[in-house]
């Protein structure tokens, strides 16, 4: 004789389901909950962030995942906030919005959202069965490229589904105060006789501040050894032509280091480096998206000259 288990009240599965599609570890736990509850409701966590490693996939995305497979659920959308208390509350108020009175149990794994959830109702912690890793299957798929209209159809939709994105990149003039000069650098595909500042993108995974991350170009980049701690000059938009009639950009600052050691030689993608006088320099020696920098170091050494004479 079959054992027949009463089906009471909500049922709610709190989590972020960033895969390609549902694993054998979350097909269970929606079984599970399922067989619990008269309904079911799921809240996908959606990060103030959009199309990053952990979060990959939109909202809407994952809700069609679901509900291909689960189309008895009903899904939401729970915004990330930085407060738990404040994350609880809305996640409570949701759902009484949704189903007024009645039980409502909730269920989650060990890693998932339990230990961060401060509202009133119970919680149920679920031993997965299967130990899948969401995070490991994203890497497994990065590198496939699928040859199907679908898959050029969700690449294009992400590249859209994505802030405007300003790349951080530091210059350094690196100057002679001996003979007053400047080190320039020229790049192989740079247009004949004209030269730019060396420098380069912050790199977030090794720079603390623009300050190292300035050094640590200037010296991949000429060999220079011993650097001094860079001056702020200012900073500027670059009309970098890789990113013309694009969104994003380049947003770079610009720094002074007038202290070092050895003698500089062309290094990493850089062709060749040479010294000029500042004295001698126009704009017409400088790539033209670098131009904007050559003024604001110009108008930078002016001023600390005038400040110089003052005293």
């Amino acid at each position: 004789m079959d054992i027949v288990v009463k089906k009471i009240g909500i049922g709610v599965i709190v989590g972020r389901f960033q895969v390609h599609k549902l694993h054998p570890g979350h097909l269970d736990l929606f079984n599970d909950v399922l067989n619990r509850h008269e309904k079911v409701f799921v809240f996908l966590g959606e990060s103030p962030t959009k199309s990053t490693r952990n979060n990959p996939l939109p909202f809407k995305a994952r809700k069609l995942m679901i509900l291909e497979s689960f189309p008895q659920v009903s899904v939401f959308e729970i915004k990330d906030v930085h407060h738990e208390e404040l994350w609880s509350k809305t996640l409570d108020e949701k759902i009484r919005e949704a189903y007024p009175e009645g039980p409502v149990t909730f269920y989650g794994s060990r890693d998932g959202f339990i230990p961060y959830y401060r509202g009133k109702f119970p919680t149920v912690e679920l031993k997965a069965r299967l130990n899948v890793s969401g995070s490991e299957i994203r890497k497994s798929i990065s590198t496939q490229v699928l040859s199907d209209v679908n898959f050029r159809h969700g690449w294009i939709a992400a590249c859209y589904d994505k802030y405007p994105t300003s790349y951080t990149t530091v210059d350094a003039a690196i100057i002679n105060e001996s003979d007053n000069s400047l080190l320039l650098a020229r790049k192989i595909n740079d247009p004949d006789g004209k030269w730019h500042f060396i420098g380069g993108f912050v790199d977030i995974n090794l720079d603390k501040s623009k300050e190292e991350a300035v050094k640590r170009e200037a010296m991949e980049e000429t060999g220079l050894k011993g650097m001094g701690e860079p001056l702020y000059v200012g900073s500027a938009k670059i009309d970098d032509w890789r990113y013309r009639n694009e969104q994003d950009g380049i947003m770079t600052s610009l720094f002074v280091i007038r202290d070092f050691v050895g003698i500089p030689k062309a290094a990493d993608d850089i062709a060749e480096v040479k010294w000029f006088d500042i004295g001698k320099l126009s704009e017409e020696v400088f790539v033209p998206e670098h131009v904007v920098l050559y003024n604001l170091l110009k108008a930078y050494l002016n001023r600390t000259q005038k400040n110089k004479g003052e005293k």
